[in-house]
């Protein structure tokens, strides 16, 4: 796959930084329609999972589980490229085949937090001629069950929208509030959403949002909402669901063996 050359961001206290063309009160002017892009943040070590090294890298299926992932956003056809966000020396896809369809780019510029990672990868993205009105679809590495079909209904709706965007699942489940190991409170869950991904949003306003905000914010929802942003909920799918636990991968291998034998 193609690696990029890394970029580092502006630091969050840099004044001139928030001042940019890319801010959300300033974009640059378009000639043209926003592409379309996704950027994979697989820089993570994947400490509760229980996998020997990056869980991005465990084999389910025959092939590593960020490929799966890489595969799906490959598959959809409006997508200009995707810009996976590594670990500096990380090797991995140095002999990773390269999906069909849009192409991967690799970055070497992995931060110390998801956030980092994110902001990384949009300078990179940036740096390689993306525009600040395109739109980025951020989405998890370990998320290696979404469909074409998931991110194409984020795309359908989101397009038009002065905001953005992600996918997210209404809560099922009844939600507690714990205290000292015992319930505290039943929450009422009828507003509750369990937020995924990919999600959309303006590369240049994300950027913006995610030096306004730091590091702390753990999606690009956050971020925007840091910023006094509301992005729109958009139905996913209780199979999008982020490998995160030992038990994950098992459940993840048996939704992927189901899906080999049937089309999607």
């Amino acid at each position: 796959m193609t690696h990029t050359t890394p970029i580092s961001p502006a630091p969050h206290s840099d004044p001139a930084s928030k001042a940019s063309p890319q801010s959300p009160s300033t974009p640059e002017p378009m000639a043209v329609t926003p592409r379309l892009w996704a950027l994979v943040p697989c820089a993570g070590n994947g400490s509760r999972s229980g996998a020997a090294g990056p869980k991005q890298y465990t084999v389910l299926g025959q092939k590593a589980l960020v490929l799966h992932t890489l595969e799906a956003l490959a598959a959809v056809d409006r997508l200009a490229g995707i810009q996976v966000v590594v670990s500096a020396g990380d090797p991995f896809f140095d002999t990773a085949p390269q999906p069909q369809g849009a192409p991967v780019f690799v970055a070497d510029c992995g931060g110390s937090t998801r956030a980092a990672s994110v902001l990384n990868g949009l300078s990179a993205l940036l740096a390689q001629g993306a525009q600040p009105l395109d739109w980025v679809l951020v989405h998890d590495a370990a998320r290696c069950l979404i469909t074409p079909a998931d991110v194409n209904r984020l795309i359908d709706t989101c397009k038009d929208d002065p905001v953005g965007g992600l996918l997210a699942l209404k809560l099922p489940d009844t939600l507690k509030q714990e205290q000292g190991g015992r319930v505290a409170a039943t929450l009422d869950r009828s507003d509750k959403w369990l937020a995924q991904t990919p999600q959309m949003f303006h590369i240049g306003a994300l950027q913006a949002a995610y030096v306004a905000a730091g590091d702390a914010v753990t999606d690009e929802a956050s971020a925007l909402e840091f910023v006094g942003q509301s992005p729109r909920l958009v139905d996913g799918s209780a199979q999008n669901f982020k490998v995160t636990y030992p038990q994950d991968f098992a459940l993840a291998a048996a939704v992927l063996a189901a899906r080999a034998g049937h089309s999607l």
